[in-house]
């Protein structure tokens, strides 16, 4: 059972996959050659399932960060006799375009280490399990290096160390002196591809400057924001872009599955793929620490891989990166999770889920893009006015909320305010979906479903809008409603309901959950991050800034020492729960940067 904390892993993108490294230089974590692939190393789900270790053989003390304008990891080690500076990347390939940062990405991750200061022993342990640790491979040598026979992938291992290969792995130690450098690659390529080959070392070096490059022009053209939280806001931007599939622009909720809500427990999800409930939260984040082209190209995969929406039944609210519809859930069984939090699953059963908020995201997300949906043709237009049909006949049913309650459907609150955006969002549109004839309807039934709202979401004994129409439970997603744009966020309904969740949602951590009704599923969870940003957001609206700012600090007070975030956090320990690193939580913290620096730059100064 791995015992590493959540908080201890740095992210690693190529925007093909990705691959997390604790913070003792070992690889426990990677899939190729997509995020939702089976992995290579999964050692933070099972010790047994396969990792890639490099680090001193003494004693030491470790120090990392990404380099500048990137994500390239470098990790120090002080040790008794000297330094070493571990580098870790995976490669994007070169190109001259920094809109098509990962476009040549050859799924290969680098590393290198150096001695720095005085000498060091530094030993590698590789022991590759590829499909989730089901397969022990076979480890012939080569000329510089290792294949990885077994499984649906060749890999190579180039090393310039010969390692001592044993039943399951390849171990060895090497002494470094200052000035020197070990350069290492592992390549992966589907069996019906040509071999990767070996790397040499100037190959090697060579792939690491151009993946250092590439970032940093991506982050040059990209990021331009230059308010508060100006680090936090451009690092997180590069954080959604390494979570983005580069080959349809799809953004992955994180790079990892079964990291659980709770030590232990049994909320366990894959978030390899992509939510449309994402759409305009996203598109409102990439806007801000990215740029446009971001933006379209998410768009652009969202209503793509929806696009065989059919009237009067709900929109699949999830795709694989691909586009691919059918995520079926199963369990690992011989996966022991990370820390016992059992089951490990792959595949996402949420995709079977009606989710009326869904419209509201897409609607919501054109609306942000509006000055460009001149590039939509007839049949993407007529697929957007479609969904406002849907959000005016559906909005009145029950469904599974924002949360994917795995209980009975339910009239969420939240999920009628966003059937009102969707219509909100389509009248403005109408004429660029060329569906003027449409408002009269639209506008109607957006009326009603405000009227709806207003009378049966709030409730006098809560003193504040609820998780559901005549319920008393408190739930932080009706801090949209100002975001969005239903109410004012000083009407004094929302500022009622803004207190409320401070005051009885909000953890001995300053941290807000997302509720704390019954939900049907075993176990507890977390303070959830996105919404203690929405929490923040919703403060700055109000022109409670000082407010907002205490709010988003407790937050980000939290992210680990290269700057990530988990989905949740322990309200006792501090301690990041769930998968990592989460867009939702990047999303939230752009955002409600964005919302404090506008109020900032209105004079709203209040307390």
């Amino acid at each position: 059972m791995t015992t590493t904390p959540i908080t201890d892993y740095a992210m690693l993108s190529d925007r093909h996959s990705a691959a997390l490294v604790a913070r003792d230089g070992t690889i426990e974590w990677l899939c190729m050659p997509r995020f939702d692939s089976p992995s290579v190393f999964a050692a933070m789900l099972d010790d047994d399932a396969g990792s890639w270790s490099i680090r001193p053989t003494a004693p030491y003390r470790v120090s990392r960060h990404y380099m500048d304008a990137t994500l390239v990891l470098q990790t120090s080690f002080e040790t008794g006799t000297g330094a070493v500076v571990l580098t870790d990347a995976m490669a994007t390939g070169a190109d001259p375009d920094p809109h098509r940062l990962g476009v040549a990405a050859p799924h290969t991750l680098l590393r290198s280490v150096m001695c720095v200061r005085g000498s060091a022993e530094v030993e590698i342990r590789y022991r590759p399990r590829p499909e989730y640790g089901l397969v022990t491979p076979l480890l012939p040598r080569m000329d510089g290096g290792i294949r990885a026979r077994g499984g649906s992938g060749r890999i190579v291992l180039s090393s310039p160390v010969e390692l001592e290969i044993a039943r399951d792995e390849a171990v060895g130690t090497v002494a470094l002196e200052a000035g020197e450098v070990l350069r290492f690659a592992l390549c992966w390529a589907a069996l019906d591809q040509p071999d990767p080959g070996r790397r040499s070392p100037e190959e090697i070096a060579a792939d690491l400057e151009a993946t250092l490059t590439s970032w940093r022009a991506w982050s040059r053209v990209h990021q331009a924001y230059d308010g508060p939280y100006l680090d936090l806001v451009r690092h997180s931007g590069r954080v959604l872009q390494g979570l983005s599939y580069q080959p349809t622009g799809a953004i992955v909720a994180a790079p990892t599955t079964s990291l659980p809500e709770e030590a232990g427990g049994m909320r366990n999800w894959d978030y390899r793929y992509a939510w449309v409930r994402d759409a305009s939260f996203t598109m409102d984040a990439l806007w801000v620490a990215a740029c446009p082209d971001e933006a379209e190209e998410f768009f652009s995969f969202m209503t793509t891989a929806a696009a065989t929406y059919e009237p009067g039944r709900a929109l699949q609210i999830m795709f694989g990166v691909g586009g691919e519809h059918d995520l079926t859930e199963r369990e690992l069984p011989h996966l022991r999770g990370w820390r016992d939090s059992r089951p490990v699953r792959t595949g996402n059963d949420a995709w079977r889920q009606a989710q009326i908020d869904v419209y509201g995201a897409l609607l919501g997300a054109a609306g942000r893009l509006a000055d460009q949906l001149t590039w939509i043709d007839p049949d993407e237009r007529g697929f957007l006015a479609a969904l406002a049909d849907a959000a005016a006949c559906q909005w009145s049913r029950p469904d599974y909320g924002i949360w994917e309650i795995r209980g009975d459907p339910r009239h969420y609150v939240y999920s009628k305010v966003m059937c009102w955006v969707a219509l909100d969002r389509a009248i403005e549109l109408a004429d660029r979906l060329d569906a003027a004839e449409r408002v009269p309807r639209w506008q109607q039934a957006r009326d009603e479903i405000r009227r709806a709202v207003l009378r049966d979401g709030w409730s006098a004994e809560a003193g504040a809008f609820t998780q559901a129409f005549h319920s008393a439970d408190l739930d932080a997603s009706v801090l949209m409603m100002p975001i969005v744009g239903f109410l004012p966020a000083d009407d004094p309904r929302m500022l009622a309901t803004i207190d409320a969740i401070a005051k009885r949602l909000t953890g001995e951590n300053g941290l807000v959950y997302r509720y704390r009704a019954d939900d049907g599923l075993e176990g507890g969870e977390g303070t959830f991050v996105l919404c203690t940003f929405w929490l923040a957001q919703a403060l700055a609206l109000a022109g409670r800034v000082g407010q907002a700012r205490e709010v988003f600090e407790s937050a980000v007070s939290l992210t680990n020492d290269v700057g990530l975030l988990a989905e949740e956090i322990d309200p006792v320990t501090g301690e990041q729960l769930g998968n990592f690193p989460q867009a939702f939580s990047h999303i939230g913290l752009v955002n409600a940067a964005w919302a404090i620096d506008g109020a900032l730059s209105e004079g709203q100064i209040l307390c």
